[in-house]
């Protein structure tokens, strides 16, 4: 198994950052990506942005691109999410998960990750 901890929410103004890590224990080696997700109070779990761990290829979901950048220390097993030009819209728990595997396009999707953190809220305000 592969455990992650997030860590790095908190609150922030509109138009701030923040950096969100993922921390990963446990069997690392199996780790083929990491992703963050997040989910805001009655709305369903959303992709945020994705990470091939060997390669470094990333995904992003079009509400982020241009203001997130996910990187990752594969000798640290590490993965982080820089959030950039924060906007209330923003505010959720944002989780992270790692997966063994997946078929490209499927990066997307929860479903596709093994194992999930117990999540960091992130409070934007306006």
């Amino acid at each position: 198994q592969v455990q992650v901890v997030e860590s790095g929410g908190g609150l922030v103004q509109a138009g701030g950052s923040l950096r969100l890590s993922c921390a990963a224990s446990g069997r690392t080696f199996s780790i083929f990506a990491m992703g963050w997700f997040r989910q805001a109070p009655g709305k369903e779990r959303q992709f945020v942005a994705s990470i091939k761990w060997n390669d470094g290829r990333s995904d992003y979901a079009d509400s982020v691109k241009g203001r997130f950048t996910i990187s990752r220390d594969n000798t640290g097993n590490t993965a982080y999410l820089q959030m950039n030009s924060l906007k209330p819209e923003d505010t959720a728990v944002y989780y992270c998960a790692s997966a063994d595997f997946y078929i490209p396009g499927d990066q997307t999707k929860a479903g596709t990750y093994n194992y999930w953190g117990q999540g960091t809220q992130v409070t934007v305000s306006s």
